[in-house]
């Protein structure tokens, strides 16, 4: 069978996905499912290879990351519940200044967009934008904006948000050095989305309207937890998994003996945000210890979602990983020679055309999987930079079909033309970004 046939049927089954999710509003999970059994069965595969092959390939995935997207979620709910966002909002504050009100909302953003998604993030962030946006006398379209550029470039770009580890999981890369990466990338990313707002969204004067001041907003809490406890549940998972990846690195920096099977056995992802759990269970206090059940499942519940969808992902790449695309293509993406602008291109496709970032980054990941050889990135820095070109096409761009797109317009008071004008334009200015930053990485290390 001719790799331009399968490259048809390809082509035709991403254009159902397409069609499915946007316009019929079906799940992801399910046409994930049925476009992976839909590739495998026209592409002469057996009846039961296909549907084993599609079982295979939504455990296979899961089995190495489904614990870390829940526990993930977990501490990001726990953030939420126990004002500990809040508490990093104002740290941040404190230390940038109230003259630089909007590098506060970005970088407030870019650190809570690690364990929260997005769209949670703007939400529980939106009442401090537009206090702060009152006490600086800022247009609530900047803040806003500067909010969203932050809390999108970790959201695409850095583990454990679920998108970037289900990347990693698919390409079997090395998560502490993706972390690494991430955090790198996703700062000029940020970056460029702060001189987005402050000239782009500048133009458009949107009065702040603050039901609360920052001071009420602490009030409104009770008894927050300090400082150091909050950041806590983000940041020492993250420096365990670092270590854990500095351990395993081929020159044994930290011997072979039992230095290492320790740094090892609690720097793996599951471990690490296991710890982060634990971490952030303390932030609850006794006066709402009735409610931790209740906020542990409402975390459990807002992972299913997730993975479900990366399950189906990981059915899609197996299937894909069975066909001999990677060989017929090949010469072709070879004499292209696009790297790592491939993976972005067809990421920034599917981005704009379902509106999810996470199912873009699930998809495009099972279809790069297969041909990593052909791009000439199969070491792990390369893996790397895969996923972060990966994540930057899933920020091109979000507009109307994107959740996000209107949680920031409603929580911004944005109308729909300015919101395209502000959102939509700080998500592409931001993929544009990150990819040419890719680009200048992958010349230096690959």
């Amino acid at each position: 069978m001719s790799g331009l046939f399968m490259g048809g049927v390809i082509f035709l089954a991403v254009l159902i996905m397409i069609v499915a999710i946007s316009k019929f509003k079906q799940h992801p999970f399910v046409v994930l499912v049925l476009v992976s059994i839909f590739v495998g069965l026209v592409c002469g595969m057996p009846a039961d290879k296909v549907i084993s092959t599609v079982k295979g390939g939504f455990g296979g995935i899961l089995s190495s990351i489904g614990i870390v997207i829940v526990a993930g979620t977990i501490i990001g709910t726990i953030l939420e519940k126990t004002g500990a966002a809040l508490v990093m909002a104002n740290t941040i504050l404190g230390i940038v200044g109230k003259a630089r009100s909007v590098l506060t909302m970005g970088l407030t953003g870019y650190v809570t967009g690690i364990p929260v998604f997005c769209d949670s993030g703007f939400v529980i962030l939106s009442p401090i934008a537009r206090a702060l946006a009152d006490r600086s006398n800022v247009s609530l379209a900047v803040m806003g904006t500067a909010l969203s550029a932050g809390l999108y470039a970790t959201h695409c770009l850095v583990p454990p948000t679920p998108g970037p580890i289900a990347m990693a999981g698919t390409l079997n890369a090395d998560l502490g050095l993706v972390i690494l990466v991430g955090l790198i990338t996703s700062v000029p990313a940020m970056i460029a989305g702060l001189i987005y707002a402050k000239k782009v969204a500048s133009k458009y004067e949107i009065p702040a309207n603050p039901e609360f001041t920052v001071e009420e907003l602490m009030e409104k809490y009770g008894r927050l937890p300090g400082v150091v406890h909050s950041f806590a549940p983000i940041i020492l998972p993250i420096i365990l998994i670092a270590v854990k990846s500095v351990a395993d690195f081929p020159s044994h920096p930290l011997g072979e003996g039992a230095v290492k099977t320790f740094a090892s056995f609690i720097g793996d992802p599951v471990i690490a945000l296991l710890i982060g759990i634990f971490l952030a269970m303390t932030l609850i206090p006794v006066s709402e210890s009735k409610n931790k059940f209740d906020w542990m499942c409402q975390g459990i519940l807002n992972s299913a979602s997730i993975l479900v969808i990366t399950g189906a992902g990981g059915s899609f790449g197996a299937i894909l990983k069975t066909l001999p695309l990677a060989d017929a293509l090949s010469s072709a993406l070879l004499s292209l020679s696009i790297g790592v602008f491939l993976p972005f291109i067809i990421a920034a496709l599917l981005k704009t055309a379902m509106g999810a970032s996470t199912v873009a980054m699930i998809v495009t990941s099972a279809m790069v999987a297969p041909l990593m050889p052909s791009l000439g990135l199969e070491s792990e820095m390369g893996k790397a930079l895969v996923i972060m070109a990966i994540g930057a096409g899933s920020m091109c761009v979000s507009h109307a079909n994107d959740s996000y797109f209107w949680v920031v317009s409603q929580f911004s008071d944005m109308s729909t033309n300015i919101a395209y004008k502000c959102q939509t334009g700080v998500t592409f200015v931001e993929g544009i970004t990150t990819v040419v930053f890719v680009y200048i990485l992958s010349l230096i290390f690959c």
